[in-house]
């Protein structure tokens, strides 16, 4: 999928692990790990928000479209 999840590298500027913004987000972990490895296939706005407003980002800043971009599901070609 050529839109790829940065989850991590913005839990790494705010000095924040995935298990604590399981807990201030109320989503989890196991959720949280699936978004974050990408291998989520959607995403639903109302959880976006409640990361944007913990992590104080903008949605831009955990996705981005990178042309090109191959899948990371072998099963899903």
């Amino acid at each position: 999928m050529p839109v790829l999840v940065k989850l991590d590298q913005v839990l790494a500027e705010r000095r924040m692990t995935l298990s604590e913004l399981s807990e201030r987000v109320g989503i989890t972990l196991a959720n949280l790990s699936i978004l974050k490895t990408g291998k989520a296939r959607a995403i639903r706005f109302s959880t976006l928000d409640a990361i944007c407003r913990v992590l104080e980002c903008q949605p831009g800043d955990l996705l981005e479209w990178v042309e090109g971009a191959e899948e990371s599901d072998p099963d899903s070609k």
